[in-house]
């Protein structure tokens, strides 16, 4: 009698935790659906936002293509056919049903569709984002490293003294010091896009050290903060080295912040890449951004923004994931 009463209560606790199972994965899925659908509310917010706002830039795209000189005739009929004479809502519907099944758009300047030529751009903006990413993290954190692990000594001072001072200089300042130096005095590193792999390392520079530095202060400052938990000082007492000590269990520890702060600022280097970009003529889409904004290059403008746009909330959405990979605690909803 005891046995079957036991096994009543196993069927019943298993069929429990099957039930708690299934509502775990509806809500996880719920949870991931409204993610998706809320990425594809903001993204289509910014790229009205930028529809709009581009059509109060004064001066007329047609005037652009064929120059103050062209007939009005000829004006008239390059307006009808771009569909440019249609009123704003009915060309934001337009766009937007154009965007829904995939289509970018045909740019005005270029007389061909927008979608390779954002394929160019968008791959070498990445290619600099990239860039900027590791020379980033790479600094950061091993700077990060060696003044929590050299507290209120000289490295420590030395490496908070560089990060307040490469934050406290913005790119449009720090790219041409370092085309003076290294570029023009020097002449270590080529400044064009074209001439070679070491193009890259300039702009890469001017964009990442920022970053650097923000990484450097956040990964000291969750490194020391780990270091006053009671749970560092029982593993020093069974005489771990400091090395792994820092290495094995405080730095583990201390990658959530981290991770968080290079997550939102791989995001925030796509739009940072602007100014970086039109300093070293860097063909990405910050250049193109800027060339189309003065061309009236509607559809180039809109695409551009939409892929920088959609790249942020993807970036945002993978930071979410690594951190709960990171800390399983962690709860974001996903």
């Amino acid at each position: 009698m005891k046995n079957d009463l036991l096994s009543d209560k196993q069927v019943r606790h298993c069929s429990l935790s099957i039930v708690k199972k299934k509502e775990f994965r509806v809500g996880k899925l719920e949870s991931i659906f409204t993610r998706v659908i809320t990425a594809f509310i903001v993204t289509i917010c910014v790229v009205t936002i930028v529809f709009f706002f581009i059509h109060l830039i004064p001066g007329d795209p047609i005037v652009a293509i064929l120059g103050e000189q062209a007939a009005l005739q000829d004006v008239e009929q390059l307006r009808t056919q771009l569909g440019l004479d249609l009123p704003l809502a009915s060309q934001w519907i337009e766009f937007i049903t154009d965007l829904v099944v995939g289509d970018l758009g045909f740019s005005f300047y270029y007389h061909s569709p927008v979608a390779p030529i954002i394929a160019k751009s968008t791959v070498m903006t990445f290619y600099l984002a990239g860039a900027a990413f590791i020379i980033a993290t790479s600094m950061g954190i091993s700077l990060g490293i060696v003044a929590a692990l050299y507290q209120e000594k000289v490295w420590d001072r030395l490496a908070v003294f560089a990060a307040l001072v490469s934050m406290s200089i913005p790119n449009f300042v720090f790219g041409p010091i370092l085309i003076i130096v290294f570029a023009v005095k020097l002449q270590w590193l080529p400044i064009g896009a074209s001439e070679g792999v070491l193009s890259i390392v300039l702009p890469a520079l001017a964009l990442g050290l920022s970053l650097a530095a923000l990484t450097m202060r956040m990964t000291r400052a969750a490194m020391i903060e780990v270091l006053r938990e009671p749970y560092i000082l029982a593993i020093r007492a069974k005489g771990l080295s400091q090395s792994r000590i820092m290495l094995a269990h405080v730095f583990r520890n201390a990658l959530l912040p981290v991770v968080t702060t290079l997550g939102l600022q791989l995001g925030m280097l796509l739009g940072g890449a602007v100014i970086t970009e039109a300093i070293f003529s860097w063909p990405g889409l910050g250049s193109l951004v800027i060339e189309s904004i003065s061309r009236r290059d509607y559809p180039m403008v809109q695409a551009s923004v939409l892929v920088i746009a959609v790249s942020y909330i993807i970036i945002n959405m993978l930071t979410d994931i690594l951190y709960k990979v990171l800390d399983p605690r962690v709860d974001l909803g996903l």
